[in-house]
């Protein structure tokens, strides 16, 4: 599912520790990526990323903590660049009954949603859920 957040950033993350491993495997080979077996391990067990594929080597060498306070600079998913497009379909691809969620909250600029929208669509996915974060009575 691709996320976002108030600063601009898409995350993504999908459900199932062989479907992550096979779509990491998947983008790695189409961007020209090295990952060790490691790395590929440490991926099936993150729930999300933030970074472009290029940066995920690095990322995935960090431990847990680390990774909690390093600021991911997000998915390019621009019109030159769309990494996210690429993430999407390599799931597909890998888990065809995969379910599409895009998550925001009250502070995710629109823009940023209606181009994560726009990405799904150009992959011919016209049905996914759209969540929000929960907001806490005060």
């Amino acid at each position: 599912f691709p996320s976002h957040d108030k600063n601009d950033r898409v995350f993504f993350g999908v459900d199932g520790q062989p479907t992550r491993e096979t779509v990491l495997r998947s983008m790695a080979e189409k961007y020209k990526v090295s990952f060790t077996e490691k790395q590929i391990k440490e991926f099936s067990l993150m729930s999300t990323f933030g970074v472009p594929i290029a940066q995920l080597p690095q990322l995935l060498d960090m431990k847990a903590e680390e990774r909690l306070k390093v600021t991911q600079s997000g998915i390019p998913c621009d019109s030159l660049n769309n990494e996210l497009s690429d993430w999407i379909w390599q799931t597909r691809l890998a888990n065809n009954v995969v379910r599409i969620a895009v998550k925001g909250d009250r502070e995710t600029n629109y823009p940023v949603v209606k181009k994560v929208i726009a990405t799904l669509q150009e992959r011919k996915v016209n049905r996914f859920n759209f969540t929000t974060s929960m907001e806490r009575p005060e």
